[in-house]
């Protein structure tokens, strides 16, 4: 069965970077991508990456600040984040879509990580 772990969250100031990996295991070829949750808030999609990674979606929100990647052959995706604000504090999840699109909304994504804090605050 698909197992994704995320790493590389923490603690970091307004303006500081983080970079999050997603390791995965099992039949993990499709599209993936990252989804964040703060407190009291719903479950947004942050950034997506097909297959061959050709194809990115980036919420607006990110755009310019953060790069979605993938390593193939390493069987793991990353999330390079920078100019961090504290509207950025959230747990960010990995998750995986087979034979998905990265238009595609996150329900349609069946596989998911156990999650990674990052907290932005001075």
């Amino acid at each position: 069965q698909v197992q994704l772990v995320e790493s590389g969250g923490g603690l970091v100031q307004p303006g500081g970077s983080l970079r999050l990996s997603c390791a995965a295991s099992g039949r993990t070829g499709g599209t993936m991508a990252w989804f964040r949750q703060a407190p009291g808030k719903e479950r947004e999609s942050v950034a997506a990456i097909s297959w061959t990674g050709r194809n990115t979606y980036y919420a607006e929100s990110v755009k310019g600040r953060f790069t979605i990647s993938r390593d193939n052959a390493k069987n793991t995706m990353y999330l390079q984040m920078n100019s961090l604000r504290p509207e950025d504090t959230a747990v960010y999840y990995c998750a995986l879509n087979p034979g998905g699109s990265v238009a595609d909304p996150q329900y349609k994504y069946g596989y998911w990580g156990q999650g990674t804090q990052v907290t932005v605050s001075s």
